[in-house]
């Protein structure tokens, strides 16, 4: 049976909206060199079907997912302090994918791989509770009302990332647009499935770096909202 049979939420609705920006960018000649040389042994491509988690990484062990893992820092530097789970990254910026894929060679990381695409179509590829973790950090926030059915975090992405988690699975989420951070509370409260760790906004967990962005967003006044839910 594969991953999507009798799985509603595993099949995406007909014209499904992107959550994210294709972008490709510049990228400097350390960076092509990673992609050029590494991408045949960490990367995968979301298009190419369903992912064989320990085919994948070459052993059976707890999964984190990393849904836009930007240039990377932060999902090497938990991967490297975490050495018993492996980090699946998904990222569609070509120029952080091939960061990403620098500092897992430079800093010896066998736990880390890298996918290219929509990381919902991923997701739907999975075997329920295929995940320990998902990790969304500093998602679009996708400000204009028109575009709030955009966000990643709405009732029935959560449903699909939740049915991947195994039970007792976590679901954190960081976010420094305040707005979006009440909306994720409600949408996180709303699935019955889930359970607030905290009762609400979460101190700031130590296994998240603070990355430059969340800097930037401090020093613009932009205060940083963590969310952990737990499955049941």
């Amino acid at each position: 049976m594969t991953a999507t049979d009798h799985d509603p939420a595993a099949v995406p609705p007909v014209g499904h909206i992107r959550t994210f920006h294709p972008r490709r960018g510049r990228m400097s000649g350390r960076q092509t060199d990673a992609l050029d040389r590494l991408w045949s042994r960490y990367g995968l491509d979301v298009s190419d079907g369903p992912v064989d988690l320990a085919k994948l990484f070459g052993r059976q062990a707890p999964v984190v997912l990393e849904i836009g893992s930007g240039m990377g820092d932060s999902t090497a530097a938990m991967a490297a302090a975490d050495p018993d789970r492996d980090y699946l990254a998904v990222e569609v910026h070509t120029p952080g994918i091939a960061n990403l894929l620098d500092l897992v060679e430079r800093t010896d990381l066998g736990n880390v791989r890298i996918a290219q695409g929509d990381a919902l179509d991923l997701v739907r590829g999975l075997p329920e509770g295929a995940l320990a973790a998902v990790h969304i950090y500093f998602p679009d926030p996708w400000p204009k009302a028109r575009h709030h059915k955009r966000r990643i975090i709405q009732p029935a992405h959560v449903a699909l990332l939740r049915s991947r988690l195994t039970p007792g699975g976590t679901l954190h989420c960081a976010t420094d647009w305040a707005e979006y951070a009440e909306a994720m509370r409600q949408t996180l409260d709303a699935d019955p499935e889930l359970v607030d760790v905290y009762g609400g906004f979460a101190p700031r967990p130590p296994h998240r770096p603070v990355t430059k962005f969340e800097r930037r967003a401090i020093v613009a006044g932009r205060p940083v909202a963590d969310l952990i839910y737990r499955r049941r």
